[in-house]
């Protein structure tokens, strides 16, 4: 395991806020073997739905979303973290964007702010779901009502943009 990365996961679990959220998630093993199973290419969309809906549910829930928040928002958690998937990413580019945008405080604000509102994240979790189903009607809608409805979402999209996330994740390894 990298370093950094060590590191960066001793800090965040020495947190006790960090703890006390992952207390309240679902059984860690269960995430365990997800996480193993997502690992592998050839893993069935059905294990991606079982991630998401256990993502769903923890960060529905104001301890976890604040845990998660720390990893974000605390330099001494950030910076380890962020070293090590640069350290670990098999596209620089795209690692060296993220770095930029989580070391940027306005998008550390817009990440809050989007997390915050119950409202963004079902429109978030809509247009995933309309992702696996297939339906691009549903998930072209559901994007532009965010994007319309919402200005953080829009101020967080152009944050990212700033940093050149989007156009890392846009472009094919």
């Amino acid at each position: 395991m990298n370093p950094n990365l060590a590191r960066g996961l001793q800090v965040a679990w020495a947190l006790p806020e960090f703890r006390g959220g992952l207390r309240h998630l679902i059984d860690l093993d269960e995430v365990s073997v997800l996480l193993a199973t997502m690992s592998v290419p050839d893993h069935d969309r059905e294990v991606e739905r079982s991630l998401l809906r256990l993502l769903k549910s923890g960060l529905d829930t104001v301890e976890i979303r604040e845990a998660v928040l720390l990893l974000l928002e605390q330099d001494d958690v950030r910076r380890p973290l962020v070293a090590a998937a640069e350290s670990l990413a098999d596209r620089p580019g795209q690692a060296a964007a993220i770095a930029s945008a989580a070391e940027d405080p306005a998008v550390r604000r817009e990440v809050r702010a989007v997390l915050d509102s119950g409202k963004v994240r079902e429109l978030i979790w809509q247009v995933i779901e309309n992702q696996f189903s297939n339906n691009r009607l549903g998930l072209i809608r559901r994007a532009a009502v965010l994007f319309v409805r919402h200005s953080s979402v829009r101020r967080l999209a152009w944050a990212l943009r700033r940093h050149g996330v989007l156009r890392e994740l846009r472009d094919k390894p």
